[in-house]
């Protein structure tokens, strides 16, 4: 099968690139032309327009900013996708954006099968993130080697949307764990702590976090730089206290991150680094949560 991919950023860039390594004929496409060159140099074809990528692949992933976004590039799509054809949508979108894209793309005789990841942008240029995926069981098998590709860890989470459920939870979780520890590092640090020894014991205790052993890392360097920005924090949040209202959920935690975040946007802007949520703490106290050792970027 010869798959294409659209939107070629931070992380569809490494998805694609893992694809492209595991031997998948790729077609690839980003509005950035410099972008789709760099994956021509690795081995994958590069289209000049959407309908191209339709045109030239029997499937076609994406991963997109918005749910806006994977909506308009849908629709060029299907104007040129095969009827039979898949696409696979890596993106974070809400559940009823699922439904209804799913919906639109039955129109064209295209079947969607949802696949967010969730672990970070380094894990995804190692081809070790998580794929969260939801759609028709045959669907998942046919593209489970495509999804064995880009992930280390697959995992089915049942019908269209069940994925958008879980990978929303999975980002509320880390949004608050990420705030959370910025807290817990500055405690350390008013309270006298060696910053580095204090990243050590709480990364071997009761009290760590895959959040804490990671972004830890990047606050404590002063680069933050994730590359997960805010805006796109608080478009996972404002899914998650949707779903908080559907279920009837109280989510008081995440509505303080929630609130916390859109702090955050007014004081850095949408395009910080997420990250950068705690450099609020640090600038209210002013107090700097450095220590020797830490990379700038995780690898």
């Amino acid at each position: 099968m010869r798959y294409g991919y659209v939107g070629l950023g931070n992380l569809g860039g490494h998805l694609a690139a893992s694809l492209i390594r595991a031997g998948h004929e790729l077609v690839v496409f980003d509005r950035d032309p410099a972008l789709a060159a760099r994956h021509r140099d690795m081995g994958a074809s590069v289209a000049g327009s959407l309908a191209e990528v339709a045109e030239r692949s029997d499937h076609v992933f994406t991963c997109l900013p918005s749910p806006a976004a994977s909506e308009a590039v849908l629709a060029l799509l299907l104007t040129a996708m095969k009827p039979g054809a898949t696409w696979i949508e890596n993106s974070t979108l809400g559940r009823d954006d699922v439904l209804r894209l799913a919906g639109l793309a039955r129109t064209g005789g295209v079947r969607m099968l949802e696949a967010p990841v969730t672990g970070g942008v380094h894990l995804a240029a190692r081809g070790e993130i998580t794929v969260l995926a939801g759609g028709d069981a045959d669907l998942f098998q046919m593209h489970r080697p495509a999804l064995e590709a880009i992930g280390n860890r697959i995992f089915h989470m049942g019908p269209l949307g069940s994925a958008a459920v879980i990978k929303v939870i999975t980002n509320m979780l880390a949004f608050i764990h990420l705030v959370a520890d910025g807290e817990a590092l500055m405690l350390a640090k008013r309270g006298g702590l060696d910053l580095k020894t204090a990243w050590e014991a709480i990364a071997a205790s009761s009290g760590t976090s895959f959040v804490h052993e990671t972004e830890g890392q990047l606050i404590l360097n002063g680069s933050y730089d994730i590359a997960f920005t805010m805006d796109l924090a608080l478009k996972d949040l404002g899914f998650a206290m949707g779903f908080g209202r559907e279920f009837g959920v109280p989510l008081d935690l995440a509505s303080q991150t929630l609130q916390t975040f859109m702090k955050g946007r007014a004081v850095y802007g949408g395009g910080a680094q997420s990250t950068q949520i705690v450099k609020l703490l640090e600038d209210a106290l002013g107090t700097d949560l450095r220590a020797e050792g830490f990379p700038s970027r995780l690898e």
